[in-house]
């Protein structure tokens, strides 16, 4: 576990606002004193309250014992409201319950996006596991991004999404009852992530995230933190953030970018933004890819692009580009928000552009090459050809005994690839064969189906030993059982393009004159009496000193 902070946070209470996803109807949220309506509130005695109200069917005892921590009785819930009674709590009443008093439980973040390797450290025993999608991820748990990058969804439904390299310890993720509110304190320790918070305003929910020299409470927004030893870096691109050292933070809008070192005094620097580059349209469907990004220049030395798939949140790709154009390859079909940005002297991305496009990839069928219709070969592993028609595809072969390919033989491993050798050898007799073509994950075309014999082959020649006497060198090799006959090479390389000697021999030894201080290599295949061949075998290598 890393070595955590000491410091006290800079208290900040904050409000969700305009989104109640798990709030019961009717519930709201105010500020006052107590039961006393009449009373002055000053500033320094606002209470925060959740103001539930009552639906048919419910008793204030049942609210209460589903509302109430273990710790606060009924009855100051009773005299907080001004009620005597419990059994005149009846439906469409406003109950004023102050948010100390609602229960708290811890309500997990969950990853639903992981790319690249990517680690779940225990916050119980320090274990280290994989971090994978749909993995709950609970109080006190950190994540390592090491070279993959991560998208974690928080209970109240904000986003966290870690960059590589990062480490980001969860230090509070806390549920107030059923209001929907909650405590969200993370830990920044070194990397960078980007943040989307629902909106909050002072007075309920928390969302603050610490770093070794920076705090930053956000008020619902979207902004990117960046830590590296002695700094931490803001930019905010919606919302606003309090940010600054602990004590010292000041609110940061959208469109600037803050600074604080812990080198110094530790002063905080605020620029603005560099403005979102004018990007020049793309189609809003691409049927084909890769395709150029492009957009007007800006000045800027550098631009960051930011790919992101828009249902799960994934970061696909980020690259930073010299230049004013950006090629978009390897995109699966679907829906993809691009955010390009340029970058200031700090390094920091300025306000982005954004565009949204649907990638529509289709498959084309392959033409197939080789073999011919109706071959008949002797190779028991022999070599598919075919034409790829489209861009970004990849295809297999697939191989069957029967022309509906209900039991697939074999295959080969799918790759943009337009040749391939099957995963298995062929045993004898009649199969079929066909490739499979597939563009954008779910695209699938199918080619034609040709029929193919196999003769079969004969297993490889494995060279068994080598015996050196005076200037000839003997070469043994394992018998194979159906041979009639062996061919031997000798050559002077190890590819064998040179032939220098090749003779066919009927025993399972040669005798090799060479020259001394010369490097050789020797191999063989086996022969049939009939068309049947094997593979040639591994080549050995001679020297004779």
């Amino acid at each position: 576990m890393i070595q955590r902070s000491t410091r006290t946070l800079v208290p900040m209470i904050l409000l969700l606002a305009g989104y109640w996803p798990v709030l019961p109807a009717h519930a709201e949220l105010s500020i006052t004193r107590g039961s006393q309506a009449g009373n002055a509130v000053t500033e320094s005695n606002r209470v925060p309250e959740w103001i539930y109200t009552v639906r048919p069917g419910e008793s204030f005892d049942e609210i209460a014992s589903a509302l109430l921590a273990r710790n606060v009785a009924t009855s100051r819930l009773l005299q907080h409201n001004g009620i005597d009674n419990p059994a005149t709590v009846s439906s469409g009443d406003s109950l004023r319950i102050p948010l100390a008093w609602l229960q708290r439980q811890p309500d997990p973040a969950r990853a639903r996006s992981v790319v690249g390797q990517v680690q779940l450290v225990s916050g119980n025993n320090g274990d280290k596991r994989p971090l994978t999608e749909e993995m709950l991820v609970r109080v006190g748990d950190e994540i390592l991004s090491h070279s993959g990058t991560a998208t974690v969804e928080l209970a109240d439904g904000s986003v966290v999404r870690i960059s590589p390299n990062s480490r980001l310890a969860f230090n509070r993720l806390t549920q107030y009852g059923r209001s929907g509110m909650v405590d969200t304190r993370l830990r920044l320790d070194r990397g960078e992530i980007e943040t989307r918070v629902k909106p909050v305003i002072e007075g309920g929910s928390r969302f603050e995230i610490e770093t070794p020299s920076a705090v930053a409470a956000v008020r619902g927004t979207m902004f990117t933190l960046r830590t590296a030893p002695g700094k931490t870096d803001l930019r905010v691109t919606e919302g606003e953030v309090s940010f600054g050292p602990p004590g010292k933070t000041r609110r940061i809008p959208a469109g600037y970018s803050a600074s604080v070192s812990t080198v110094g005094v530790g002063n905080m620097s605020i620029r603005r933004l560099p403005p979102a580059p004018t990007i020049n349209p793309l189609p809003p469907e691409l049927k084909q890819l890769p395709t150029s990004l492009s957009w007007q220049p800006s000045g800027a030395a550098a631009h960051r692009v930011d790919i992101f798939d828009a249902e799960s949140g994934r970061w696909m790709d980020s690259s930073l580009v010299n230049g004013d154009s950006f090629k978009i390859d390897l995109l699966d079909n679907g829906r993809y928000d691009i955010h390009l940005a340029a970058l200031d002297s700090r390094g920091i991305a300025g306000m982005p552009g954004i565009i949204s496009v649907d990638v529509d990839l289709r498959a084309r069928t392959a033409t197939l090459e080789q073999p011919e219709p109706g071959a008949i070969v002797n190779d028991d592993m022999p070599e598919f050809r075919w034409q790829l028609l489209g861009e970004n595809e990849v295809a297999r072969v697939e191989i069957a005994e029967d022309q509906e390919f209900g039991n697939l033989v074999a295959t080969s491993e799918w790759a943009p690839d337009q040749s391939a050798l099957p995963s298995r050898p062929l045993s004898p007799g009649q199969y079929y064969w066909r490739v499979v073509t597939e563009a954008g994950g779910n695209s699938v075309a199918t080619s034609e189906t040709r029929a193919l014999v196999v003769n079969g082959t004969l297993p490889p020649v494995r060279i068994i030993s080598v015996n050196y006497i005076d200037s000839q060198v003997r070469v043994f090799w394992q018998k194979v059982d159906t041979a009639v006959e062996y061919r031997l090479q000798l050559s002077e390389e190890p590819r064998f393009d040179n032939i220098i000697k090749e003779a066919t021999l009927s025993d399972t030894t040669a005798a090799l004159r060479l020259i001394p201080g010369r490097r050789y290599f020797v191999r063989l295949k086996a022969l049939s009496d009939g068309p049947l061949e094997s593979r040639w075998g591994p080549g050995r290598e001679l020297f004779l000193e």
